[in-house]
């Protein structure tokens, strides 16, 4: 009864907001028109594919992390939830397809069945929706295999992750990628559709498991995740809505402002069902009654049905700050923001641009460090302030690189992204390694007080002993990952690639963090799960990062060749100097930047070395003692 309530909400509410938002309107005469099939068969399928994709999630997160497990594998309920996963991420994956050549003959006013194979497959290769489309139906395809081929927490557990990452490729492709602030309008999004599939998918799987005996501890645990939903929601979803409406007014005189209304009032019921869940349906169902918890979560979903089909409507219906193209700046489309000024101390720390995914990244990254140090000081343990202000150093810097005038100026300019490069890849993983994150995280967090039921501490010392972290943490792993992303990626044409899409422009951003805090993890980490290895070799692992380093640098230097011309040609700016020179200058402070952070490293290095020594000259004294204290206590015994 509920899916189906949920599905005839859902569709009422797409059809009536397609309506309303203008979606519908009636085609202009001598502008091709793609035909009745393609304007309601794409909404319709856009709802489908959503839906599937947020059940798949659902399932998948429910099964690997909410219910409790029978040892190495899933609970029979997750078993079931597994199975059912892998049925719908397979349909999910045809609605992508299907999705793919509705969208072309949305853009070219074709007819579908007029649609030559040729046609499809080209935009499907070439075109950034047809590709984020067909990444979205791969990896849905992936996540089905997964599904059916294993019954253990770690296979749920990838597929849940898999299913994640596949909800994210089209929101770079959508409204928000397409104007200007779209650094900000698609991290928004992206973290929109994120919380909101985690946080309805969780719940329509836990009504598919109510007759367990374990929904209420489950119950519980998607409570506390469904309430980090609901604030990620509602700050991205509002975030969003001021980049799409652009001034406040819109919000009551354009159409899509009524549906943006829409939503934000089906948000607060959202929230206020959450406040009755934590109240009254949790309690009960801790005592064994479990009338009010379904009934509340059924009503809870199908007012998300009925948001889903808003949103829908929302990314089909005009949006008032689209503008006339005809007068749109193709600088501005192609950067997302205007060209700024000359850069100065003052341009480059102020004019900020931010960019969600980071500053989510960082806040949570501070409050949940500061969350460990508060909780270990209430159990009467000590923390090291020195670590806590590395880390939070560390991340403020990640954040300023991320969002302040820096981050813009490293669009146009090669030699600003180059610095940019360096403090993200070098002096931030110094500091966020001296956090020791890994060290605080096992002793601040609580074993479940089911054994079967894996928490967040289980899941991070599984994957400290994992077989992909333990090949990563080799230290000639981890070395070559960190130097041949250097010459990989401004010796190809991967830079340029990266540059002009906001998808790999965040992944490249991502990478220079991870790679630089893997290669300082390895060397001067403190943290469980590191490979053991001896001083002297990790001295040469260093030296030989820096000599990579150096002559990366160098060779940057002599070369004469514009290095990602398609992208700095169309961006450079009228004051700057040529690309060349500004290509120079990236590379002497490529080559110059590493030295203060190598002393700084092999300074700890050489510290760590000798208090090693140290306390292994301590430990044999100490044997030598107890080993002369046993022979002369010991009785002498006859020959």
């Amino acid at each position: 009864m509920v899916p189906v309530a949920a599905a005839v909400s859902a569709g009422a509410a797409l059809v009536f907001a397609l309506r309303a938002g203008g979606a519908l309107a009636a085609a202009i005469p001598g502008l091709p028109d793609p035909g009745p099939v393609t304007t309601w068969a794409m909404p319709l399928v856009r709802l489908l594919a959503d839906a599937l994709a947020t059940l798949t999630v659902g399932m998948l997160v429910t099964a690997a992390f909410l219910l409790p497990g029978d040892g190495p594998s899933v609970s029979p309920h997750g078993w079931l939830l597994l199975r059912r996963a892998g049925a719908l991420s397979a349909g999910w994956a045809v609605a992508a397809l299907a999705l793919i050549v509705l969208t072309v003959s949305d853009l070219l006013g074709v007819p579908p069945q007029r649609l030559g194979a040729a046609t499809v497959n080209s935009f499907a290769s070439s075109i950034s929706q047809g590709r984020a489309l067909l990444l979205q139906a791969g990896l849905a395809l992936t996540v089905a295999a997964l599904a059916r081929v294993g019954v253990s927490r770690g296979l749920a557990a990838t597929a849940a992750v898999l299913a994640l990452i596949a909800v994210a490729p089209p929101a770079f492709t959508g409204h928000a990628a397409g104007a200007g602030n779209h650094q900000i309008a698609v991290s928004s999004l992206v973290v929109h559709v994120l919380a909101a599939v985690l946080w309805i998918g969780g719940l329509a799987a836990l009504l598919m498991v109510r007759r367990s005996r374990h929904l209420a501890d489950a119950a519980s645990r998607y409570s506390r995740l469904a309430l980090g939903c609901f604030a990620a929601v509602a700050v991205s979803g509002l975030t969003n809505a001021a980049v799409r409406l652009g001034t406040l007014d819109q919000l009551w005189q354009t159409r899509y402002g009524w549906l943006v209304g829409g939503k934000l009032v089906a948000l607060v019921i959202l929230g206020a069902v959450g406040v009755a869940h934590r109240s009254r349906a949790l309690p009960a169902l801790r005592a064994g009654r479990r009338g009010a918890f379904a009934r509340l979560a059924a009503g809870e979903l199908v007012v998300f049905a009925t948001t889903l089909g808003l949103a829908v409507a929302l990314s089909r219906s005009p949006t008032p700050v689209a503008g006339n193209p005809a007068d749109a700046d193709p600088l501005t489309e192609l950067l997302g923001f205007p060209m700024p000024a000359a850069p100065t101390p003052g341009n480059l720390l102020g004019q900020p641009l931010p960019d969600l995914f980071f500053l989510t990244l960082t806040a949570c990254g501070a409050a949940g460090y500061l969350a460990g140090v508060r909780r270990l000081r209430r159990a009467g343990h000590r923390w090291p302030i020195a670590r806590t202000a590395s880390w939070l150093a560390g991340l403020l810097l990640l954040a300023a690189f991320t969002g302040l005038g820096v981050a813009r100026y490293a669009y146009a300019l090669f030699s600003v992204h180059m610095a940019q490069h360096m403090v993200l890849s070098m002096l931030v993983p110094i500091l966020l390694v001296g956090g020791a994150p890994i060290t605080l995280a096992l002793r601040a967090l609580r074993r479940p007080a089911d054994p079967q039921v894996r928490g967040a501490r289980e899941w991070l010392l599984l994957t400290l002993h994992s077989r992909p972290t333990k090949l990563l943490t080799h230290p000639l792993v981890a070395l070559g990952v960190y130097t041949g992303s250097l010459f990989g990626l401004y010796f190809s044409d991967l830079l340029g690639t990266l540059m002009r899409s906001h998808l790999g422009h965040l992944a490249m951003l991502v990478h220079f963090v991870v790679s630089g805090y893997l290669l300082l993890w390895v060397l001067i980490g403190v943290d469980p799960g590191r490979p053991r290895v001896p001083h002297p070799i990790l001295v040469l692992i260093h030296l030989a990062a820096m000599m990579a380093h150096g002559f990366f640098g160098l060779v940057l230097m002599q070369t004469t060749t514009v290095i990602a011309p398609d992208w700095y040609t169309a961006v450079h700016p009228a004051w700057a100097p040529s690309l060349l020179v500004d290509q120079n200058l990236g590379a002497g402070i490529a080559w110059a930047f590493g030295e203060i952070p190598a002393a700084v490293v092999m300074i700890l290095l050489v510290r760590q070395w000798i208090r090693a020594d140290q306390r292994e000259q301590a430990r044999l004294d100490r044997a030598a003692d107890r080993a002369e204290a046993t022979a002369v206590t010991a009785p002498l015994r006859p020959r």
